[in-house]
């Protein structure tokens, strides 16, 4: 099956055909690291930390880098607010952002390349910009000449006067025109610098990930993604300056955009004060919970953000861990795993995880009704490979039922402990008793299913039904 991926440069649905089959190479634009990521953040991550899985499947060879941005103005102004060094700010969100990601289950990048660590490219990049007639310098400053490119908006679609428009353009008496940007802009002494050219300075966000892409990645790269926030004038600047600088050499062949998360049906935004920040989120909810409402619509659609929608995500899970635990004498070992050719080609249809979780919801009805142990069998490796390549249902059952809201685990003894105290005050007629326990058994969201073979207890979100 072909891997078809649409393509925003081109404005359709493609075939995914890398440049090397033996090299294939993706850049995803990684965070500011000034706080902890609000969970719009997450969505590329997660989305093309899948099509790296995807991409693995079918070549043995992929470098993926996923930048941290690690010199910004932003981490300027929260270094001077807290009163510490600026790597004091960095280091720590870098790492908060990290293992915030990974509890995600999103695979780590193969590189990680930093800002701060490639100032020397940055530079010699800025350099042959002003050799090539593309840049200048003014003022201790280096502006890319947006007039000397003429393909200037194709990526984004829009023409110079839109985009001037439509842009926060910084109106400076040493630019040439109102739409050049920023390659190279100096430092005061209270801020960080390195040597150039053109004197103490620090690098404008654009030119960071060119760099870092063609150091890593080379000049022309397979694939480029991340938000569709980003496509004007991040990702527009990108283009223009690493063609330039490269001598015309097509930039990035496959641009991929993943769309915005909002709250509520609103946009997600720190002024509406509806920003949801993802390092709490895992605080209050299980990690596959926020991964399954991530993937849970189109990549390219917005995606919205609610309690009704994470109850819903916890629901759906709920129903797939329920079919697992109820196959658990069924013993599937990891190499008897399949991934149902449907599931992937589902994935494979522009990371179509709508389309790929109803090939779940069908194999979790099939289980349901599975009658022989061969069917069983089959149904439960299918379910667990295809959960391990979209990166769910990778708990075990019965632990997945018994555990609060942030993943953390209920002490099954304690629990069992007061059912059975339960059960003798409900003999003994103590009924008034029997309420106390289950009373505090609510307290910690645990319910009691009761069936002919017995009973079962599970963990449910505030709000969730129980019946």
């Amino acid at each position: 099956m072909n891997l078809r991926l649409h393509n925003t440069l081109t404005r359709r649905v493609e075939d995914f055909v890398p440049l090397d089959p033996s090299r294939v190479t993706m850049y995803v634009c990684g965070p500011t690291v000034y706080d902890y990521i609000h969970i719009g953040n997450a969505r590329p991550a997660v989305v093309f930390g899948l099509l790296a899985r995807l991409l693995r499947r079918r070549y043995e060879n992929l470098v993926y880098a996923r930048n941290i941005t690690d010199v910004d103005d932003k981490i300027n102004a929260a270094a001077s607010a807290a009163g510490v060094p600026i790597s004091d700010i960095t280091v720590r969100f870098a790492g908060a952002y990290h293992e915030d990601i990974a509890r995600l289950g999103v695979d780590p990048p193969d590189l990680i390349p930093h800002a701060t660590e490639h100032m020397a490219e940055i530079i010699a990049m800025c350099e042959r910009l002003i050799a090539s007639g593309n840049a200048y310098a003014a003022e201790g400053h280096v502006l890319f000449d947006v007039s000397s490119y003429p393909d200037y908006g194709k990526l984004s679609g829009r023409s110079t006067e839109d985009m001037i428009a439509g842009a926060r353009v910084e109106v400076a008496p040493y630019k040439k025109n109102p739409a050049d940007f920023v390659l190279w802009k100096p430092s005061s002494g209270d801020l960080p610098g390195w040597p150039s050219p053109w004197g103490r300075g620090r690098p404008g966000w654009h030119i960071e990930c060119s760099a870092m892409a063609a150091t890593h990645l080379g000049e022309t790269i397979d694939i480029h993604a991340g938000g569709n926030d980003l496509m004007f004038p991040h990702h527009e600047n990108e283009v223009a300056q690493s063609t330039c600088a490269h001598g015309g050499k097509l930039f990035a062949r496959y641009w991929l955009h993943n769309g915005m998360l909002t709250f509520a049906g609103k946009k997600m935004s720190k002024s509406l004060g509806n920003v949801m920040v993802l390092h709490e989120l895992l605080g209050m909810y299980p990690a596959e919970v926020l991964r399954f409402l991530l993937l849970r619509a189109h990549y390219r659609q917005p995606l919205d953000w609610s309690d009704s929608t994470l109850a819903q995500a916890r629901a759906t899970l709920d129903g797939w861990y329920g079919v697992l635990r109820d196959l658990a004498e069924c013993s599937v070992d990891p190499t008897e795993e399949v991934v149902p050719q449907e599931f992937e080609e589902a994935l494979c249809d522009d990371i179509n995880t709508p389309a790929a979780f109803a090939v779940l919801a069908d194999l979790a009805s099939r289980a349901r009704k599975a009658s022989t142990e061969s069917e069983r069998h089959e149904t439960k490796a299918a379910l667990l490979g295809a959960g391990r390549l979209i990166g769910l249902l990778q708990q075990d059952p019965e632990s997945w039922f018994k555990q609060t809201g942030s993943g953390d685990s209920i002490d099954p003894a304690w629990v069992s402990a007061l059912l059975e105290e339960r059960i003798a005050a409900r003999s003994s007629r103590n009924f008034a008793r029997a309420d106390e326990i289950r009373d505090e058994l609510a307290k910690k969201h645990i319910v009691i299913e009761d069936s002919a073979q017995g009973s079962r207890w599970k963990v449910v979100q505030p709000g969730e039904a129980t019946g």
